[in-house]
């Protein structure tokens, strides 16, 4: 258990630091007056390189392995945080963001095969829960740091980039061998779009809203005068939203056809952001309210959609189908910020909830229009897991993935 716990330790120290530098950045780009449009391009950058990370990592920790591959991550997306208020350039931050997406999905996938490969068969499932229960706390803790200091300060960057720093500490400390990184097999996005049109749509359209969230909702937050307190609640809020909300939407839909669960959770999600156009900053309950169920609605979709196409496909397919499900998400991902900022500077701040109640409401029809449709047919049963996207490594921490030699590969000493 204390190599997993200090594994999560870092986990959570990177975590909380890159959860602080998006709502940081969002907030630093409106007081400088770039508006809404390039804001949205330029956290959409994060995810592009988040994207590219996912190609160029894996090569990198099998050639100098893990604990050194880990450390050149942590340095890059270190350094990159403080050349941010040196470099007060829209396209500069939409490279430094580019940069920081794939020293994180660097450091992720590191931290991700460590944890796969700690893991037995019959715990795998528990870790990857564990895993993504501390994925979503850090991300809410680090909102709350945002108040610390005026988004104008460089002491943020800074303190972003020593939570960085001291992530590499548990890593670099540990005794474990390091796993063998397996490559995980490709599987071509039209054919999870045959096998598993409401996954793939469920993955796409979660990425395009929540990635809007990501890169947008502290605009949106601050539009409706929110000081820095307020919109680091409202970030934490809505996070914690959705990892409180997983589980029992994911056990209801576990009992029926995840179909019928995928429209019914988006049609809510969409009439939740509709009533978010009249709330009132002066109302901070019904506000915090109305935000922790839109958190927890949206942020069920994706693991909808994984669970969904994990039921559709047979064994040997499902790492390869959750891995293009993944580029899906990670594609709306990377356009939802540009889209949604588009449509904020043109028509207010305010409009975000527009945006997520027609990306939400298109899903729910597509979802619900398929189920009318196509009966029901299960080749491979799965349960829903809470997750959140994140590298191909992960999933194969899930109870229905085959075992890979990552999997395999434990350290001796448990064997």
């Amino acid at each position: 258990m204390l190599p997993i716990t200090a594994l999560l330790t870092s986990v959570a120290l990177l975590l909380g630091g890159n959860g602080l530098l998006g709502t940081l950045l969002a907030v630093r780009s409106q007081t400088e007056g770039w508006g809404e449009r390039t804001t949205g391009l330029v956290m959409s950058g994060y995810f592009v390189g988040f994207f590219l990370g996912t190609f160029t990592a894996p090569p990198l920790i099998r050639r100098v392995g893990h604990i050194r591959a880990f450390a050149f991550h942590a340095a890059l997306a270190a350094a990159a945080v403080l050349v941010y208020p040196l470099w007060m350039e829209p396209m500069g931050w939409l490279a430094l963001r580019a940069v920081t997406g794939m020293a994180l999905v660097g450091l992720c996938t590191v931290i991700e095969s460590w944890l796969n490969a700690q893991a037995a068969p019959e715990h795998r499932s528990r870790v990857f829960a564990v895993y993504m229960v501390v994925t979503l706390l850090a991300l809410a803790s680090g909102q709350l740091l945002l108040d610390l200091q005026p988004p104008r300060s460089p002491v943020l960057f800074s303190l972003v980039a020593i939570l960085f720093a001291l992530a590499i500490l548990p890593v670099s400390t540990t005794q474990l061998q390091p796993p063998t990184l397996s490559i995980a097999p490709r599987t071509h996005i039209l054919q999870i779009c045959r096998a598993a049109p409401s996954a793939a749509a469920g993955a796409l359209l979660a990425g395009l809203a929540l990635g809007a969230f990501w890169g947008l909702g502290a605009v949106y937050a601050a539009s409706l005068g929110l000081n820095r307190a307020g919109i680091g609640t409202f970030m934490a809020v809505t996070i914690l939203g959705g990892a409180a909300l997983q589980l029992p939407i994911g056990r209801l839909s576990d009992r029926g056809d995840r179909r019928s669960t995928l429209a019914v959770v988006a049609a809510l999600g969409s009439v939740t952001a509709m009533l978010a156009l009249r709330v009132e900053a002066a109302t901070p309950t019904g506000m915090h309210a109305l935000f922790f169920l839109f958190g927890g609605l949206a942020f069920a979709l994706y693991p909808l959609a994984v669970a969904h196409l994990l039921d559709r496909l047979p064994a040997e397919q499902l790492l390869a189908g959750c891995s293009a499900l993944l580029l899906l998400n990670g594609i709306g991902a990377a356009a939802g910020p540009a889209l949604a900022g588009v449509l904020m500077q043109r028509f207010g701040a305010t409009t975000l909830p527009v945006f997520f109640a027609c990306t939400l409401g298109l899903l729910a029809l597509i979802a619900g229009g398929r189920r009318l449709l196509k009966a029901r047919h299960l080749l491979h049963p799965a349960r829903f897991h809470p997750m959140l996207r994140t590298t191909p490594t992960a999933l194969e921490m899930l109870p229905e993935i085959p075992d890979t030699p990552t999997a395999q590969s434990r350290d001796p000493q448990r064997n």
